[in-house]
């Protein structure tokens, strides 16, 4: 498994992709709410590209008559077929146990770790860090 800097963090805003190629495969960097994770950017379906898809949340669980939407920022619409994945986990979101995409880890690094010395660098602010995904 390699690591590879992918952005300084403040230049991918929360709600926020980024589409990177990483050893010849297309993957999809998103910031949910903070929080950063990295999907491979193919439909399980019919392999369209999820990851240009619509970020969005879903209905919840509720009581009849009772609408409630949540989870926004979190889900992937698949431009296609509409099929709905979570960035957070890569399930699916009507067949969570069989319909999955491949997920990646992610971690932030700061420059001062050395890892990330023989990437093209950009000046940052000390609070921050570089967006690092492993495949």
């Amino acid at each position: 498994m390699s690591k590879h800097a992918i952005c300084p963090v403040q230049e991918l805003r929360p709600g926020d992709r980024k589409l990177v190629v990483l050893e010849g495969r297309s993957i999809g960097v998103f910031n949910v709410k903070g929080q950063f994770y990295a999907l491979k950017n193919s439909c399980p379906h019919q392999g369209a590209e999820l990851c240009v898809g619509e970020i969005q949340g879903i209905m919840l669980p509720s009581e009849p008559g009772e609408y409630r939407y949540g989870r926004d920022g979190e889900i992937v619409r698949c431009p296609w077929h509409g099929w709905e994945f979570d960035i957070t986990n890569g399930k699916s979101v009507f067949d969570p146990f069989k319909c999955l995409v491949k997920t990646y880890d992610v971690e932030i690094m700061n420059e001062s770790e050395g890892e990330i010395d023989s990437v093209e660098t950009y000046p940052i602010d000390i609070e921050s860090g570089w967006i690092v995904v492993t495949v």
